[in-house]
């Protein structure tokens, strides 16, 4: 649980440093700061936080688990494979999962800049002498954040976890003492006051529900994390810790808020007894670098899963748990997010102006997996569609009045994450498009595998002692890099194995289904290795696994050669079911793909690689 605090609560739980102020600054500062008006704001917080994230995510949405895996891609692999009676529904999923992990990488470069800079901002409530450095200061915690994921969540998790309940403690202490100064506030409690709002102030209180989002946008790394720490230590951290310091806090500040209106501006800080000002900026620092650990761990669980289910190029990805197979670490997503972060916080300045752009990304995503949470409760826990129509509908509603006020932001620079994500979806599919008609085309000039055997037969080649195992997308024919092997070097090993790597819509797959072997004739067989889309092939390990298993296959590394096929794909003019310039661009991406020889971990010097060209 404590390690489940340090990951997965960052986000969440800096959201004091900037939620409520934005409520009044926001808009032109156009709410009043009237008492009917925080007291609205404040129930309308409370409430969201006991809906959503306590009801909708910590209740339901932790329960669409895929084998203990959360996020959004791992919701849609657990629907496409129990709704198998809704086919046509299948490529909605897709497309809504695909749309929410695109929105979830754009969140993970915006949620850094923010929770940072916000709390680096505290520096100027201690002396307006330190504003310059706010800046600089920001940028190398970041930078020092992200060289930091290589050695895992697990550490980070130990480390953290102790500084986010002092944190969470701190929200706590400080909100009880401005609360006792004005019992008064508690009176938000009542959700009569979130109702007055609205009927207050119209169309200001929607443009104001786009700020009052913030106060939930961790909701969505609480479900991504789920795999790295597990349901229930999520579940007791929100209810036990999380939940009772951040409504301290809220309530805290909207008491300061009743007694001065005037300290809006440095709202959080401003609760804070003056000697320890510095100490709580040192500590909210600490806990903004915490809560980007939240969507960045997300990000790569992610990214992990997209890979694997062949909506992202091969990329290096390093287990960085020797228990939780679900901890990864991918360099390129991690410099990359480093990259968008600085630029944001470079191009943005302050958090203020950031908290235009933080929004949109998450209240999408949300909305998407509320959608999500439908057919879950339909086809994998099977309800009656009233009932879950019932079940799902609130938490719709209010994802919709979210998804619709951040809309507002676009213009203000909700616009970045849209198009940051409109561009990662583009790569995950036109990737997808491109590996189907790359297939095609290899499929279409595939030699037939009994004809090959049979030649084989009528006039046999030079066999070398040995195994060759012959890697190949396709489970029928032979593959390209045999026929040029046989056709260059005129031999065949004695055994020869066309090895098909399948990734299963699980997270794991288990020992017994993990592999199949098809015997041919002449020596020849044909193996599928099947592997969830949080594992790591390992095709070496799991070679070793199957001989011990099958008789007739023997496997000595030493005497093993893995041919690999690397295709030099050649774009024509002419029509095609993809259109050229995502084709030019998954061009562009098979050449920048990891090396399959390390993505599979193959020992370097028993790799052959065989090169073709082939028009697409």
């Amino acid at each position: 649980m404590l390690g489940a605090l340090g990951v997965v609560f960052g986000d969440i739980g800096t959201s004091p440093l900037y939620a409520l102020r934005e409520c009044f600054l926001s808009n032109g500062r156009a709410l009043a700061l009237q008492p009917e008006n925080i007291l609205g704001v404040l129930s309308i917080m409370f409430w969201v936080l006991i809906v959503i994230i306590s009801v909708e995510y910590v209740t339901f949405v932790l329960r669409a688990d895929n084998d203990g895996e959360g996020g959004i891609l791992s919701l849609m692999a657990l629907l496409v494979t129990k709704a198998k009676g809704q086919t046509r529904w299948r490529r909605y999923f897709v497309g809504l999962a695909l749309v929410g992990a695109a929105l979830l990488f754009a969140d993970a470069m915006i949620t850094p800049a923010i929770s940072v800079i916000s709390a680096v901002e505290g520096l100027k409530a201690q002396t307006p002498r330190l504003a310059p450095y706010v800046v600089p200061i920001a940028l190398v915690i970041l930078i020092a954040l992200f060289a930091a994921q290589r050695f895992g969540t697990a550490r980070i998790g130990n480390v953290f976890g102790p500084l986010m309940l002092l944190w969470f403690a701190a929200l706590g202490l400080i909100g009880l003492h401005s609360l006792w100064q004005t019992p008064a506030v508690l009176a938000a409690l009542n959700p009569g006051y979130a109702v007055n709002f609205f009927l207050s102030n119209g169309m200001l209180a929607f443009l104001v529900m786009g700020s009052v989002f913030l106060v939930v946008t961790g909701g969505e790394a609480l479900y991504a994390d789920m795999g790295h720490f597990g349901r229930l230590p999520i579940r007791n951290a929100w209810f036990f810790i999380a939940l009772p310091g951040l409504m301290l806090n809220y309530l805290g500040q909207g008491a300061l808020l009743l007694r001065d209106p005037a300290a809006v501006d440095h709202l959080f800080f401003d609760t804070v007894p003056g000697p320890l000002v510095l100490p709580l900026v040192i500590l909210a620092t600490c806990a903004s670098a915490i809560a980007s650990q939240a969507v960045i761990s997300g990000a790569f669980s992610a990214a992990s899963s997209a890979v694997q289910l062949g909506f992202m190029p091969r990329l290096e990805i390093r287990q960085t748990s020797s228990d939780a197979i679900g901890q990864v670490y991918l360099p390129a997503v991690n410099w990359t997010l480093m990259v968008g972060t600085v630029g944001l916080v470079l191009w943005f300045q302050e958090s203020g102006r950031l908290a235009a752009a933080y929004g949109v990304a998450v209240s999408t995503t949300m909305l998407a997996t509320s959608i999500l949470l439908y057919f879950v409760a339909r086809h994998v826990w099977m309800l009656k569609r009233p009932l879950a129509m019932m079940l799902v509908t609130p938490f719709l509603c209010i994802d919709s009045l979210f998804f619709s006020a951040n809309l507002a932001k676009i213009p203000g620079g909700g616009w970045l994450p849209a198009i940051t994500a409109l561009l990662i979806y583009l790569l995950m599919t036109t990737w997808k498009q491109g590996r189907d008609a790359l297939n095609a085309v290899l499929s279409e000039e595939n030699l037939d595998l009994d004809l090959f055997i049979s030649s084989l037969a009528m006039e046999a080649p030079l066999r070398v002692p040995g195994t060759a195992v012959f890697l190949t997308g396709q489970k029928e024919g032979v593959p390209r890099a045999l026929l040029h092997n046989m056709k260059h070097n005129r031999v065949l090993h004695q055994q020869v194995i066309l090895l098909t790597v399948e990734s299963a819509r699980v997270p794991y797959v288990v020992a017994a289904e993990r592999v199949t072997l098809d015997p041919a004739g002449e020596g020849i067989a044909r193996m599928t290795l099947r592997y969830g889309f949080l594992e790591r092939p390992n095709l070496p390990e799991a070679l070793a696994a199957v001989s011990r298993r099958f008789p007739n296959f023997s496997y000595d590394e030493m005497e093993t050669t893995f041919f690999l096929g690397r295709e030099t794909l050649i774009v024509t003019r002419t029509g095609k079911a993809v259109a050229r310039w995502r084709r030019l661009l998954f061009a562009y991406l098979l050449r920048n793909a990891a090396s399959a020889a390390r993505y599979f971990q193959l020992p370097p010097n028993r790799v052959v690689e065989i090169g073709a060209q082939v028009e697409i």
